[in-house]
């Protein structure tokens, strides 16, 4: 039984050590010293990585959770520097600009959708030209919008700088453009969700697993589903990450398999509207 591989080359011990370690921990509770797992990071892989640990826990009673929030960005600069034992992330690593020895388990895959308010739906869906003219302020009227419910200025919703889900938004939907500086910055999914509630002439974009309470829309002509993004049609798609400072090791390294290898993970990754890797 193997970790999946990092985005930095595994190490013989890592592969070693990650062959022999069972889902779950055989010991009982009384025989073994009990673990306390940290995390942070990521706000989009944050609820996945909740209803895994609470799961986890179930299983295995020598390991205990505690999970944060705080963007991409802060999950890796946190593992990097000791503050928690896995850094959540919704972005791709960076070669040359993440600290050193830093390892990217690949755990699951998210849709990021494009979201307007319910009264806003967008009959025509949006184009990626569209899409980055809207974002960087070159289309600032819904009128010029075709298939919009409103006619107002756009207002513009966006994460701030430290979110794996902005970097994966100007990845896969900006082209190149650079986003205007008169978005709004919101420090988590669920602030652009409830922004997106509130303003008729709003827009946002968001992990799938925020898109109740309001209109996701569809893009280049596919609708943002989980099985769309499955199946690749959908091109709005991005990786789930937990990183590790140094190969995981005991309790970690159990817990990133189980995620990886179980049927039971594989349940609730589906049920959090997420990807299971196979």
């Amino acid at each position: 039984m193997r970790l999946p591989v990092p985005a930095r080359a595994a190490t013989a011990t890592a592969l070693a050590l990650a062959c022999t370690a069972p889902f779950v921990a055989a010991a009982p509770a009384s025989a073994a010293k009990k673990t306390t797992i940290t995390m942070s990071g990521s706000t989009s892989v944050a609820p996945l990585a909740q209803a895994l640990t609470k799961k986890y826990s179930t299983l295995n009673s020598n390991v205990s959770f505690r999970v944060a929030q705080g963007g991409s960005d802060k999950g890796i600069t946190d593992v990097a520097k000791g503050r928690v034992t896995i850094g959540n992330s919704s972005r791709d690593p960076r070669n040359g600009s993440d600290p050193k020895g830093l390892k990217f388990y690949k755990v699951a895959k998210d849709a990021v959708c494009l979201i307007t308010n319910p009264g806003n739906k967008l009959a025509n869906g949006l184009t990626q030209k569209q899409v980055a003219d809207i974002f960087s302020g070159k289309i600032r009227s819904w009128s010029d919008v075709p298939g919009a419910q409103q006619t107002g200025t756009i207002s513009l919703q966006a994460r701030n700088e430290a979110s794996g889900t902005l970097d994966a938004f100007e990845n896969l939907f900006m082209g190149g453009a650079s986003l205007s500086s008169t978005a709004a910055r919101q420090a988590s999914n669920g602030l652009i969700q409830a922004a997106v509630k509130r303003d008729p002439n709003a827009i946002g974009f968001v992990s799938i697993e925020f898109t109740a309470g309001v209109s996701a829309a569809s893009y280049q002509g596919v609708a943002c589903t989980t099985a769309n993004a499955k199946s690749g049609s959908y091109k709005g798609t991005r990786n789930f990450w937990m990183v590790t400072k140094d190969d995981a090791k005991g309790e970690t390294a159990r817990f990133i398999s189980w995620i990886v290898r179980s049927s039971a993970a594989r349940k609730i990754i589906v049920n959090e509207k997420a990807v299971p890797l196979s």
